[in-house]
């Protein structure tokens, strides 16, 4: 037992010189989508503290994403969710991807998918009510069924 225990300490030792890259892709204001769908303040603040993290290039690593193997679960679900859907690189989709985007994003948070529990026990600030929430689900859904706004078209192209 004793003999176990000393090769589980020096594995657990030893993997831990095999860090993540904690590196986040350089910003482009004129990408994201905060910035592009003038997203109101308040709205804003809720996605950037619920889904930013996991959905942007601004991920925010603290102390644990250091003891590995916690830092490669974290990477590796951090490339999945940008993946799935970057908020940082918003305007390189499609407004149809958009909408589709945004769509889904409603339906995550409305299902509770979104942001996940594990991720909220950790960062508090990410919970939502159910007031928020709602917001939310409000505003994806209003951007994604909005063509002028996903074709980030003026207010008179509207009209024509």
């Amino acid at each position: 037992m004793k003999k176990i225990l000393v090769i589980l300490l020096v594995a657990f030792v030893l993997i831990q010189f095999f860090q993540i890259d904690k590196t986040n892709p350089a910003p482009t204001p004129q990408l994201d989508f905060l910035n592009i769908k003038k997203t109101p303040e308040s709205t804003a603040k809720l996605i950037r503290s619920s889904c930013y993290d996991c959905h942007s290039n601004e991920t925010k690593y603290l102390w644990y994403a250091n003891i590995q193997p916690v830092g490669w679960f974290l990477k590796n679900h951090i490339d999945e969710g940008r993946q799935k859907l970057n908020f940082s690189t918003f305007a390189n989709y499609q407004p149809k991807k958009q909408a589709h985007k945004l769509d889904e994003a409603a339906e995550m948070v409305e299902k509770g998918e979104m942001p996940m529990d594990s991720y909220v026990i950790i960062h508090s600030e990410a919970k939502m009510n159910d007031a928020q929430k709602q917001e939310l689900i409000k505003y994806f859904k209003f951007i994604a069924n909005d063509t002028r706004i996903l074709n980030n078209l003026p207010a008179e192209a509207e009209k024509e």
